[in-house]
């Protein structure tokens, strides 16, 4: 979608960000950005500082928290339950909605199992294990 280059990636969602602010028509993926953002007031002040936005390094042993990457995971979390992939994923979601009371605090909460996933993916060096991210899922909405 946008390529693996670190810069193409951060200057495209700062581009649709800034369509956004001078009110012109977003196609659906933009507005699937956008909405993600508008839901991070806390990263607007970032975005509008786009070169800051664009070089920074958010290093988690400095306390920072990549917003492109908090984003990115949000917009990964919606296309998985709106596609249901990997099966199950979508119900649950709706339960961690209803024991959350909240789409977003839902999609963050799902986020530690994405990451994991991820990690021990990168770690291991093999695709990430769909299985063991929906019981992790399936877990969390248990509780």
């Amino acid at each position: 979608m946008f390529g693996q280059d670190r810069s193409q990636i951060r200057q495209f969602f700062l581009d649709v960000w800034a369509r956004r602010r001078r009110g012109e028509t977003l196609d659906p993926l933009a507005t699937q950005i956008v909405d993600a953002i508008e839901a991070h007031p806390e990263y607007h002040a970032l975005f509008d500082a786009e070169d800051a936005a664009l070089h920074g390094e958010y290093l988690p042993e400095q306390g920072a928290s990549n917003p492109f990457l908090h984003l990115g995971m949000h917009l990964a979390i919606r296309e998985q339950t709106a596609t249901d992939r990997p099966a199950g994923i979508r119900a649950a979601y709706q339960a961690l909605c209803e024991r959350l009371g909240d789409s977003h605090q839902a999609e963050h909460a799902m986020m530690d199992c994405l990451g994991e996933s991820l990690w021990t993916a990168q770690r291991n060096g093999t695709p990430p294990d769909e299985q063991a991210y929906l019981e992790c899922l399936k877990r969390l909405a248990a509780r």
